[in-house]
């Protein structure tokens, strides 16, 4: 699933316009960003958790070449699945 059709979905669940449902899915990922940006940590239970998770420096090598390269430290973001979303996807059928 894409965004378009999450929006399609959205608009069809709570019976409003495709317009009106654009700027709830918009704002509501804006909120988890901001959210990530803000506090490390946006729990949705049931859901899930967004967070940002740090990535410790590191030596890598160049795939062209094979020629080790220093990769730096970063913070990166990062998603757990909560409980709800855990036993839904284990229920749905192959």
């Amino acid at each position: 699933m894409n965004k378009t059709e999450l929006v399609e979905v959205v608009a069809s669940k709570a019976e409003i316009t495709k317009v009106e449902a654009q700027k709830v899915v918009t704002a509501t990922l804006d909120a988890i960003v901001a959210g990530i940006v803000k506090d490390g940590k946006v729990i949705l239970p049931g859901f899930g958790t967004f967070e940002t998770r740090a990535r410790s420096a590191r030596t890598g090598r160049n795939p062209r070449t094979g020629e080790k390269i220093k990769i730096a430290a970063t913070k990166a973001p990062a998603f757990k699945a909560g409980k709800g979303m855990k036993d839904a996807v284990a229920k749905k059928k192959k």
